[in-house]
């Protein structure tokens, strides 16, 4: 059992950003862990207090308890691991959690056991938490690897990061792409999609940490999340002059080095 719960920060009375860390120790790869990061900093410069517990193998996942719940990348090792107990222990609840519009974002090996199955080099096929109609399929050894800086059109604006992954994800009916491909390769290098979108879930293959490389997206996340129980809430603006320059920074430096759409 690697329960874990860490109270950080004061704020405006009553409102609070409560995280669920699905696998913290085993879904880590990249410095994932960074979202939580930004996430906490994020909240706590507009005075809203955050709250995150870590849920390892065999902790139980209330999931109507918290506004977001998060899970990082691995390798495929760690994903088997996780995808029994995900299954056997945590999928029920998280869905049930989205049909109560909980938000989740998954990242990488995460966002792939969010789907349906997940088939690896060997074809073993992992079972998914089903809460997000796609696949993904890693059509071997020998196949090109996905890595390298990416860069997405998302919402108006852009958002980047790093990929590195070998499965291909195929999104199905009802599951919208987080964004479309600038630079890099995305879902599976084919039809232009990155990430998935379906109610509250956010998929994505893009590690940078994701959330400090893209400030815009984290706060959307935020605001997704506490909005479940805040329903008129807008977040203040603070003041995003270092991330913004970091990110335009990110985004020049992925449209030099990678492989245009």
């Amino acid at each position: 059992m690697g329960r874990t719960r860490r109270f950080l920060g004061g704020g405006v009375k009553g409102l609070a950003l409560r995280v669920a860390h699905l696998y913290p120790k085993l879904m880590n790869i990249y410095g994932d862990r960074g979202n939580i990061l930004c996430l906490q900093h994020r909240s706590e410069a507009r005075g809203i207090s955050f709250e995150v517990e870590g849920l390892e193998l065999g902790d139980p996942l209330k999931a109507k308890e918290y506004d977001l719940i998060f899970v990082g990348g691995a390798q495929d090792r760690e994903q088997r691991l996780v995808a029994e107990d995900l299954v056997k222990v945590k999928a029920k609840p998280l869905g049930d959690g989205v049909r109560r519009n909980v938000a989740v974002l998954a990242v990488c090996g995460g966002y792939q056991l969010m789907g349906r199955f997940y088939r690896t080099a060997e074809g073993e096929e992992l079972p998914g938490a089903c809460v997000l109609d796609m696949h993904t399929v890693h059509p071997g050894a020998e196949a090109q690897r996905f890595i390298g800086n990416i860069v997405i059109e998302w919402n108006g604006t852009t958002v980047v990061g790093f990929e590195n992954h070998g499965g291909r994800t195929f999104l199905g009916d009802g599951v919208q792409p987080l964004g479309r491909v600038v630079a890099g390769f995305g879902n599976n290098g084919e039809d232009g999609s990155e990430g998935a979108v379906y109610r509250n879930v956010f998929g994505t293959y893009l590690h940078g940490a994701l959330l400090p490389k893209n400030p815009k997206l984290a706060d959307h996340v935020i605001e997704t999340a506490l909005r479940r129980r805040h329903k008129d809430l807008r977040l203040s603006e603070i003041d995003d002059a270092v991330e913004d320059a970091a990110h335009a920074a990110a985004v020049r430096q992925a449209t030099r080095r990678s492989i245009i759409r």
